[in-house]
């Protein structure tokens, strides 16, 4: 198709041509809902630009992004410590390197299918993208359970799963990162093989021990640059966080560093939630009590239920998968963290926040919002950050690391948090002035999109077809 051809898309054209998309989409790729769900979100907001730039249709580039450049599918048998073989399967999905080596997490999780990688990796690209930094988009995993296994077992299938991985990544090829069920542990032992094996000490990974390559503030860096972008979100309506209440969804590294950089700014986080329900303290969680959590689940890898025998004034609420609602979703607030994992809030929640008082969303988890959870925050026109640019600290401070290890250099903290905190405004402020270019001023999901998929596209134009 030429560009002739395409001619300018007027709204129904635009709407006609995401609804064609959609249909080949899911075509191809069947019984994989949450990659159709990131498709749809992103073909929504880019209808804009496609009116505006007949070129990325003519040269199918929203086509391009949505097909993996490699996918890679692996068996990864590994002993556990009876002796009995195990056999878990592995993925990389390498989707976009316009402008910059594949980057993103490592996802260790019974539900990891290809689908859910398919949706993480294709996310990746538009966030990476959005950091400013020079890094494409890629995610992976595996099936494996990390709960409840010896670190011996841990270790040996890290061994075994890099073991594999180690033939198609590299520092200037395809830089893995943690994600659930990949912390500083499983980093470690992936790290150790893949070293072994290439007989190179290069960074490869990222999220490494600070001793050994890793950089200061990675660990803190999603859910300090999560509450930083709230932060920026308030402050267009001229507000702050300090003594606002706040809801936080998970337990795990995202979470707990929402509620530390939520104290340093003077907030109340009172929630916090794991796979078998969630503990509400009105009081607030304070320092004293998020040393505790902290000691809980990375240490002795304890359930959030135990808070309640610490802390008696809190209370336990355990899930109930016979509701079609979160009640974590329906306390009084104005702020929610959303930091567990993909489709945790859906259009009862939403509606429940909004019902509470809640004004800003800012998305720590990769899509927890459903569609038309996303849809209930626009229409309510309360202050939204998308996932793609809210929870995108991470993946700049991975950024970070690798430029470090580059360099041989390591940073102080405070060096490293501020340049993660001007990361963030300045994401924010691109989602901002985005939205507002094309015509949708506030809606921060359209400016992210836009923004991120306008710098990958322009540079599979130079690129040329490949």
């Amino acid at each position: 198709m030429s560009v002739q051809d395409v001619g300018v898309m007027t709204p129904s054209k635009g709407q006609d041509y995401v609804a064609g998309l959609m249909a080949e989409v899911k075509a191809k790729n069947p019984a994989e809902p949450e990659f159709h769900q990131a498709v749809q979100e992103v073909a929504e907001s880019l209808s804009l630009v496609l009116e505006r730039h007949p070129e990325y249709r003519a040269h199918r580039i929203l086509e391009r992004i949505i097909e993996p450049e490699r996918v890679l599918m692996f068996r990864v048998p590994w002993l556990d410590d009876q002796g009995h073989v195990q056999v878990n399967r592995g993925f990389r999905i390498e989707m976009n390197s316009a402008i910059g080596p594949y980057k993103g997490g490592l996802r260790f999780h019974p539900s990891v299918n290809l689908g859910i990688l398919k949706f993480l990796a294709f996310e990746q690209v538009f966030k990476n993208s959005l950091t400013t930094l020079p890094m494409g988009g890629g995610k992976g995993g595996s099936d494996f359970d990390p709960k409840g296994k010896s670190d011996n077992e841990v270790m040996r299938f890290c061994q075994s799963f890099m073991t594999e991985l180690a033939r198609h990544i590299g520092p200037d090829t395809d830089v893995p990162a943690g994600d659930i069920g990949v912390g500083g542990r499983e980093i470690g032992f992936l790290f150790g093989q893949y070293k072994r094996l290439r007989n190179e000490f290069t960074g490869v990974l990222t999220g490494k021990g600070l001793n050994w390559g890793g950089s200061l503030i990675r660990p803190e860096a999603t859910g300090y640059g999560c509450v930083y972008f709230a932060s920026e979100m308030l402050k267009t309506r001229k507000q702050t966080l300090e003594g606002k209440v706040c809801l936080v969804s998970g337990s795990g590294n995202v979470s707990q560093y929402t509620v530390e950089k939520l104290l340093d700014l003077g907030a109340r986080p009172v929630t916090l939630s794991d796979s078998n329900g969630f503990i509400y303290d009105e009081e607030g969680i304070d320092r004293e009590k998020l040393a505790w959590v902290m000691e809980l689940k990375n240490v002795k890898r304890g359930r959030i239920q135990e808070y309640t025998g610490k802390f008696r004034k809190a209370v336990y609420t355990p899930l109930d998968t016979r509701i079609d609602y979160n009640p974590l979703w329906n306390i009084r607030a104005t702020c929610a963290f959303p930091s567990a994992t993909q489709n945790e809030i859906n259009v009862k929640d939403a509606a429940n926040l909004i019902k509470n008082g809640v004004t800003v969303v800012a998305e720590g988890a990769n899509m927890p919002s459903m569609l038309e959870a996303t849809r209930a925050f626009l229409e309510a026109r309360i202050m939204y950050g998308p996932a793609k640019a809210a929870n995108a600290g991470g993946v700049a401070t991975s950024g970070l690391e690798m430029s470090q290890n580059s360099m041989r250099l390591s940073w102080t903290r405070e060096e490293v948090d501020d340049r993660l905190h001007k990361i963030m405004i300045a994401i924010h402020s691109n989602c901002y002035e985005t939205a507002e270019k094309y015509g949708t001023p506030g809606n921060l999901v359209n400016g992210a999109n836009i923004a991120g998929f306008l710098k990958v596209a322009d540079a599979m134009l130079d690129q040329g077809l490949v």
